[in-house]
This record gives structure tokens, C-alpha cells and sequence, in this order.
């Protein structure tokens, strides 16, 4: 049991350390490449788990060499457009002026219903909105409605704006993130000084403290008893 409970453990950090150096793609759509290697990993890893006759390095040295499979193709990938093309495929156009290519439909084996799924699903329920619908290779349905379909941005309005910036967490759960203090060009002494202003005694009472977009000072406590912006 000792030993299983061992195994497991390395399997399972051999994995994550693969799918890490592999990129953040794989853990959003997968390329049919990716998916493949991704199923072929997991099934390696599982049988060294399930049977303990089989030695670790029958499972690790397979995974690793999928590791290595992959980052060629993908250094291929960046290099040529042929070999994105023979890995990857291309995009297909779905729908073009709100007509749907029918042909398409069947050479990607999607169906009408999917289709109108999707599309309803990005917010849009007229066909004669879209001016294009693209089957990206990942799998996700990419929609590009009409231009006079789509909002008025700021500065077609000619309304002043400030850009909005990456909220910055500083509490977490009663901990001070220094770093991300550091990061705004703050200390301690004036994140203490802003829970004041707010009336908390103690950075331990609050579950998150943060910077927002625009820049403001935001907390809530961990008795949900009070917050503030």
C-alpha cells in the first residue's frame, strides 16, 4: 500500500511538471495534437499506478518522451505554416452574410443544433446578425457579428477615460501579500493606515483586501460584515 501510495505521488508530479512545461494552452482548447498527447499521458501514468509489477520508469520515460514530442511539433509549428496546417488544420467558415455553408457543416460533422447552441450561447440569436462564423481548430466557435450590430466603444462616443489596470491583491485570507506591496510601491505601514480609514483593527479579520481596476482600495471582511471601495 506504502509503496502504491509513493508511486502515485511521483506519477502524479511527473504529470503536472509535464502538462506545466507543455504550456497554458493545454489546460484551455486543445489543438487535436495536444488532446492526443494529453490522453496518451494520462493512460501512462494509470497503469504504473494500477500495477505495482510494472516498473515507475516504464511509465516516466513514455511521458517524457510525449514531453519532447510535443515541444518539437510545436517549434515546428512556429516555424512553418505548412506543419500548423498538417497539425492543426485550418478555421472554417460556418456562416458568412447569415447564411450557413451547409457543405461545412458536414465536412466538420457539425450539427444545426450545435451550431445555433453556441451561437446563442455568445449572446446572439439571429443568423442574419453574423457576418461570420468561424470553427477555430481548437474547437471554439469564433462569432463576428455585423459592424453596425456591435456597441459604441469610448471613443466613438468621445468620452474621457482612464485605462483600467490589473486589479492587485494585498490580503488574502488575513495574509499581506509584501510582494504585490512592493509591486504598487506601498509598504505595510500604508496598507495598515488604509484599514484604518476603514475601520479594521487587524488584517487578520479580513478575508481579501485588494487595488482594483480603477485603482481603488477594496476590502472585505471574513465575516462578510462589511467592504468598501
Amino acid at each position: 500500500m506504502f509503496i502504491s501510495l509513493i508511486r502515485t505521488m511521483i506519477l502524479y508530479f511527473v504529470v503536472v511538471f509535464t502538462m506545466r512545461i507543455m504550456g497554458k494552452r493545454q489546460i484551455g482548447q486543445l489543438q487535436p495534437f495536444e488532446l492526443v498527447i494529453a490522453i496518451m499521458i494520462s493512460e501512462l501514468a494509470s497503469l504504473p499506478m494500477q500495477d505495482n509489477r510494472i516498473p515507475l520508469f516504464h511509465g516516466v520515460i513514455p511521458i517524457i518522451t510525449l514531453l519532447a514530442l510535443q515541444v518539437i511539433i510545436s517549434v515546428l509549428q512556429l516555424k512553418s505554416e505548412k506543419a500548423r496546417v498538417v497539425f492543426c488544420g485550418k478555421p472554417s467558415i460556418l456562416i458568412k452574410n447569415g447564411i450557413i455553408d451547409i457543405q461545412q457543416l458536414k465536412e466538420q460533422r457539425y450539427n444545426i443544433n450545435d451550431l445555433m447552441e453556441e451561437i446563442r450561447l455568445q449572446g446572439y440569436y439571429n443568423l442574419e446578425d453574423i457576418q461570420y462564423a468561424i470553427l477555430e481548430t481548437s474547437g471554439q466557435l469564433s462569432i463576428i457579428p455585423k459592424t453596425g450590430l456591435t456597441f459604441p466603444s469610448k471613443d466613438d462616443l468621445n468620452i474621457k477615460y482612464s485605462q483600467d489596470q490589473l486589479p492587485v491583491t494585498l490580503i488574502l485570507d488575513g495574509n499581506i501579500n509584501k510582494n504585490n506591496l512592493n509591486i504598487i510601491g506601498k509598504n505595510q505601514s500604508w496598507l495598515e493606515s488604509q484599514l484604518k480609514k476603514n475601520n479594521v483593527p487587524s488584517s487578520s479579520r479580513v478575508f481579501i483586501a485588494l487595488i482594483d481596476s480603477k485603482g481603488k482600495f477594496y476590502y472585505q471582511l471574513k465575516n462578510n460584515g462589511g467592504s468598501n471601495k
